[in-house]
């Protein structure tokens, strides 16, 4: 739940400019299973700049459901073929690694950072 918690109080942070932006490393964006019961709100009029890392079979988001949410134009959203909620893949089927995974994150919060702060 650390994404959500982070989320609700990131705005306030971010006036107050305490912090630059949010960085979510999965979201649930829904309960497992309950794909109706949203928890995407308060996402809509986020403007903290923010990216979420998600893998595209997440259980609690995938992209096929995320792509139909309304979310706030503040986020940006990096997805991880195949990937689970911890960005692990099925190496047969996508064939990709989770290190693989690893290191393509660590590149898209590096150019996000750099955005940020460029």
């Amino acid at each position: 739940m650390g994404g959500r918690v982070a989320s609700m109080i990131a705005d306030e942070l971010f006036d107050a400019g305490r912090i630059a932006g949010l960085l979510c490393l999965g979201y649930p964006f829904h309960p497992i299973g309950k794909p109706g019961k949203l928890r995407t709100e308060h996402l809509q009029n986020l403007h903290t700049p923010t990216l979420i890392c998600q893998g595209t079979r997440d259980q609690f988001g995938s992209r096929d459901e995320v792509s139909e949410y309304e979310l706030s134009s503040a986020i940006q959203m990096s997805w991880f073929e195949d990937g689970d909620h911890a960005l692990k893949p099925r190496k047969r089927i996508s064939g990709f690694t989770h290190a693989d995974h690893t290191a393509s994150m660590g590149e898209a919060v590096s150019e996000w950072v750099d955005g940020l702060v460029g």
